[in-house]
């Protein structure tokens, strides 16, 4: 009973992720109505924004924004996208996620990261 939990949440977690994407998506679709494409604009751009509304070190109201505003608000858009439109945009999140990784060029940018607070303390200290 647990691990068919476990399953169903990690699945929902995953549209959930896939769905931010092809909201993205959809919010710069030219075929998207204006104000459907501002909406679906704020709500990924809360979706992935460390800012949230209710911070999270609140206990337990914290997290009610990430569990219930987020997916609620992509609801929305979601039924507001045309269902064609929708697909579209599902698949083309599904195909970006489905891509490989490269963990090269994540090396080099936290290295880019490492060697520009390494400057910045450098500077801080000097004055």
């Amino acid at each position: 009973m647990i691990t068919g939990t476990l399953a169903r949440f990690r699945r929902w977690a995953r549209n959930i992720k896939r769905d931010v994407h092809a909201v993205w998506l959809a919010a710069r679709d030219p075929r998207v109505p204006l104000q459907v494409k501002l909406l679906a604009l704020v709500i990924a751009a809360y979706a992935v924004s460390p800012v949230d509304l209710i911070p999270d070190f609140i206990p337990v109201l914290g997290y009610l924004d990430d569990l219930i505003i987020v997916p609620l608000g992509i609801w929305l858009v979601v039924r507001l996208v045309p269902p064609d439109i929708m697909d579209e945009h599902r698949g083309g999140a599904s195909r970006a996620a489905s891509r490989p990784v490269s963990r090269a060029a994540a090396a080099v940018f936290i290295g880019i990261w490492i060697v520009a607070l390494v400057v910045l303390v450098r500077l801080w200290l000097k004055s």
